[in-house]
């Protein structure tokens, strides 16, 4: 691994000003994946998209995103992670554009699944670059407490951003939008950011592992694509069981795979060990608790109490906050000084809080004494979970495995966001109309019934968190930190 020659003090500042630029990258990756969602009824209006066919614009960006990301952390680790965070950049730059210009239903989609494409390959570099960057504890705590900062409060930036830009500009400029902050992001890490790869097999050759990279792409995109299927086919259609079951198949041979050939691209090593398990199931259930809320409050806020999508998106703003002050004032400075699981237990039970406060709400009930409490208590769990649990996937791993250690982690995300809201929303949708059905179709009492729906599902989210949050507790026996001698001074 490359190694900068530059001072101590001089490459401390020049570390911190890097992190600017990689936690930029890395909130256009998060923001991407809401910004889009409050521009959808007027992008699905003005390009002539089919209810059917709306969600795709959406899942494109995530299927091609999560299926991919172990594959874009191998590149990263075997190519460069500067060459491949500044590629990933450029392409992600290229898609976006592409798709703010696009005329028809087909190349929006396309652009969509390119900038998941890119995205694969840019988040894993970005993360690592992170991981090998930051090496002290106490600034490593620091770099993590603001990169899982970022992370839990993208989505929540991409909804305000969203409403902003649709309402006043063009749902257009929510794609354009990437276009510069993915340039700025571009130029300060090609002036700042020190190259760094594995050294492949030893002998100067890079080997892909091919049957790898199949089996585990192949066995993402069915899962992902089934789950986005059966919000319109429902779980029980053979379509939807036939990809979940294919998908699970694929992903058993890749285990199978990778455990017996020679340059594996998920080294076994990785996911043995018990905390870095521990810290990718954490990062799963919190952003199965956020993604959830998102789409809960918002359709709560628009459809049942008449919000504008820009007021949408400033009612998330203190849920934001509460994520800022929990991560970058909390979590920070007890990272160094806690076992991990002091604050991910913790902070999974807050998340699950916050889905149990859906069943205090009804139809009529004011902002603050509702959608406020909800968003705090999530923000406040989400900022507990995200750095300990973003620390240790990728704390003690070998060099070599940077990258694809923090495309493991990337995927949990990825991939438990789109599982997780596929089955959130299916569990709402069955308990709206259940609800609907038994008030004997009264349109006047559909908010009532889609509160309902929501309220179930967040309640099914709830045990799902509880349940992660002592799986978590059992997994991760990590102890706390050893305190440091001293601090190291200029560094």
């Amino acid at each position: 691994m490359a190694i900068t020659n530059a001072p101590a003090q001089k490459a401390g500042s020049r570390r911190w000003a890097a992190l600017v630029f990689i936690g930029l990258a890395q909130l256009m990756i998060v923001l991407d994946g809401t910004v889009v969602n409050i521009a959808l009824p007027s992008l699905q209006q003005d390009l002539g998209i089919s209810d059917g066919d709306r969600q795709w614009i959406i899942t494109g960006y995530t299927l091609a995103f999560g299926s991919l990301l172990l594959l874009g952390g191998r590149i990263a680790d075997y190519t460069g992670r500067r060459r491949a965070f500044l590629i990933g950049l450029l392409g992600f730059a290229a898609a976006s554009a592409l798709g703010g210009a696009a005329g028809n239903f087909e190349l929006l989609l396309g652009a969509r699944a390119l900038q998941g494409g890119f995205a694969a390959l840019l988040g894993p570099s970005a993360l690592s670059l992170l991981t090998v960057t930051f090496t002290q504890p106490r600034e490593r705590a620091k770099a993590f407490g603001i990169w899982g900062a970022i992370t839990a409060v993208g989505g929540a930036v991409g909804l305000l951003a969203g409403g902003a830009l649709t309402e006043y500009l063009d749902w257009r400029w929510c794609l354009y939008v990437s276009v510069p902050v993915a340039l700025i992001a571009a130029v300060g890490g090609s002036l700042l950011l020190v190259e760094s790869r594995s050294e492949g097999n030893g002998k100067g050759r890079t080997r892909f592992d091919v049957p790898g990279v199949l089996l585990v792409t192949s066995g993402l995109v069915a899962i992902v694509y089934g789950t986005g299927q059966a919000e319109s086919d429902g779980w029980g259609s053979a379509k939807v069981i036939g990809l979940l079951a294919g998908g699970v198949a694929l992903l058993l041979a890749f285990a199978v795979v990778e455990s017996r050939v020679r340059h594996p691209m998920l080294p076994p090593r990785l996911v043995a060990n018990r905390t870095r398990g521990g810290a990718y199931l954490s990062v799963g259930l919190a952003m199965l608790g956020m993604f959830g809320a998102f789409l809960f409050m918002t359709y709560y806020l628009q459809v049942v109490k008449g919000y504008s999508p820009i007021r949408t998106g400033v009612a998330f703003l203190p849920m934001t906050v509460a994520v800022l002050v929990s991560a970058g004032g909390l979590a920070t400075r007890l990272i160094p000084r806690v076992a991990p699981r002091a604050m991910i237990v913790p902070g999974l039970a807050l998340i699950a809080a916050g889905m149990l406060w859906l069943r205090t709400m009804e139809t009529d009930t004011g902002y603050v004494q509702g959608v406020l409490v909800s968003g705090l208590l999530l923000g406040l769990g989400a900022g507990l979970v995200m750095p300990p649990a973003f620390n240790h996937a990728t704390h003690a791993v070998d060099p070599r495995d940077a990258g694809i250690a923090s495309a493991s982690v990337n995927t949990a995300q990825q991939v438990a966001s789109s599982l997780g809201t596929a089955l959130l929303n299916t569990i709402a949708t069955s308990a709206t109309a259940s609800r609907l059905a038994a008030l004997g179709h009264d349109p006047a009492l559909a908010d009532e019934a889609m509160l309902h729906g929501f309220v179930t599902a967040g309640t099914w989210a709830a045990a799902i968190l509880l349940t992660g949050a002592l799986l978590v507790t059992a997994l991760m026996n990590t102890p706390r930190p050893r305190p440091e001698p001293s601090p190291t001074g200029g560094r």
